[in-house]
């Protein structure tokens, strides 16, 4: 089979190894057909383009694009922050080339590759000193591990939260070295709680944002000025793990309130601990800001080289945080800022100006509607606050029994598409939401594709 011009073809776009593994694969897959009468024979040309299919989607990477009709601006599964096109065009001119990642090129000598960013975290956050991770949680973890290992830490019991991916407080504590000191109850925590656990074995005091949840009705909770003064008092460090994280007044912008990294150190937290790929907007990084003592003490530990970040990441959140520095043009330039910022108006008119091209896709088999939606932040970032939104409600108009399955095919019809549209099923209908629908020209193809193509 390789000796003929369509095996010569595959083995020069494919590579030859890779070639013979799949034409033995495929051949023994036939044969087993042969063997129990599903076939009575195979010819040369058809195993190899079986072999063609099977090689052409090996070839294609598992990481996608797609286009994100969810509703959910920050998709922790679809990649949460997306970056601007002037951070990316940065981003590949400094991975294209040589670059001074730890080279302190006014010296002559190895530098510190944080120094790339801690200076722009200084001037936005006010804090003392920075050091940057691969994420939030080694943020945590760093820090637990460098200032508390062995020693007590002490949390409202209100705030041992589990996140995704069942990351839950009390265990990256105890993998850090740390004895978790609860106090106060589910819903009211006190002053008292706090003083009464303090010891000599106390390492920090630990706030951990309520990043996915809320607790609401009769509670109580000691506000963050009276905590860290306690701190202060017994001389131990208050940490803050802020979550999400921003740099801005959300309410500037007609969204709902977020704790900002500046009002934290204002009131007198320690160290905050954030992440970057969430509300500010930037890639995949986790930032500890406050303190420059307890930085030093981080930064000594050795576990910090496992958990630092590359040129990659360090290009695009330079790129991301100069854009904080003119904050008048933030809800053009920042994509996520953009998305969250976007009217129902023009949602609304989106929605209309395509509504013939779904239609025409789905129609008669499906009913698509134009409705008012509720989207929300993601990524555990204002869990409770819904973003008003408009796009595609769409029905099965077959009978009753069978409106379920017919929506789940459909689903997963959008989701063999070559750029796949990813909505959500509810009360058997599909959503697409159309708040973080970007490029309406590859919307557009995806639809012509799935009438094409069939359902």
């Amino acid at each position: 089979m390789l000796s003929l011009e369509d095996g010569k073809g595959l083995a020069f776009n494919y590579g030859r190894k890779s070639v013979v593994k799949t034409l033995r694969r495929t051949t023994a897959e036939f044969r087993k057909k042969i063997v129990s009468g599903e076939i009575r024979s195979v010819t040369a040309e058809l195993i190899l383009k079986k072999c063609e299919e099977a090689l052409e989607e090996s070839s294609q990477p598992s990481l996608k694009k797609v286009i994100n009709l969810t509703g959910t601006v920050l998709h922790t599964n679809l990649g949460r922050a997306l970056l601007p096109s002037k951070t990316i065009e940065e981003v590949a001119d400094k991975y294209a080339n040589p670059v001074t990642l730890e080279y302190d090129i006014s010296k002559g000598k190895r530098g510190d590759r944080d120094d790339h960013i801690v200076g722009l975290i200084k001037e936005l956050t006010n804090a003392e000193d920075a050091t940057i991770v691969n994420n939030n949680a080694a943020a945590v973890f760093l820090t637990l591990n460098s200032l508390a290992q062995k020693r007590e830490v002490i949390v409202s019991r209100s705030e041992l939260v589990e996140i995704g991916g069942s990351f839950r407080i009390p265990d990256i504590m105890r993998k850090a070295g740390c004895r978790l000191v609860e106090v106060g109850t589910t819903n009211r925590t006190h002053l008292e709680d706090f003083e009464d656990a303090i010891t000599e074995k106390t390492a920090m005091v630990m706030r951990v944002h309520w990043s996915n949840f809320k607790i609401t009705g009769f509670t109580a909770s000691v506000d963050q000025e009276t905590l860290a003064d306690l701190c202060k008092k017994r001389k131990i460090p208050f940490i803050e793990d802020l979550g999400s994280g921003t740099l801005l007044e959300m309410e500037k912008f007609g969204l709902p309130r977020e704790p900002t990294i500046q009002s934290s150190l204002i009131k007198g937290t320690d160290l905050v601990l954030f992440s970057c790929d969430k509300l500010l907007g930037g890639p995949q990084a986790g930032i500890i800001a406050g303190n420059k003592e307890l930085i030093k003490r981080i930064k000594r530990n050795p576990l910090r080289r496992c958990l630092r970040v590359g040129k990659l990441t360090l290009c695009a959140l330079d790129s991301v945080l100069r854009m904080y520095l003119k904050e008048e043009t933030l809800t053009t330039e920042l994509t996520t800022m953009r998305l969250l910022t976007k009217s129902v108006d023009f949602i609304k008119a989106q929605t209309e100006s395509n509504c013939f091209l779904v239609q025409n896709a789905l129609e008669p088999e499906f009913r698509v509607e134009m409705v008012n939606m509720k989207g929300q932040v993601g990524s555990g970032s204002l869990p409770e606050d819904k973003l008003p939104s408009f796009g595609y409600k769409i029905s099965s108009n077959s009978k009753k029994s069978k409106r379920s399955s017919q929506i789940t095919k459909l689903e997963r019809s959008f989701r063999k598409l070559s750029i796949p549209i990813i909505g959500r099923i509810k009360e058997d209908s599909l959503f697409l939401d159309l708040r973080c629908l970007m490029d309406e020209e590859e919307f557009a193809k995806s639809f012509i594709e799935l009438k094409s193509t069939g359902l």
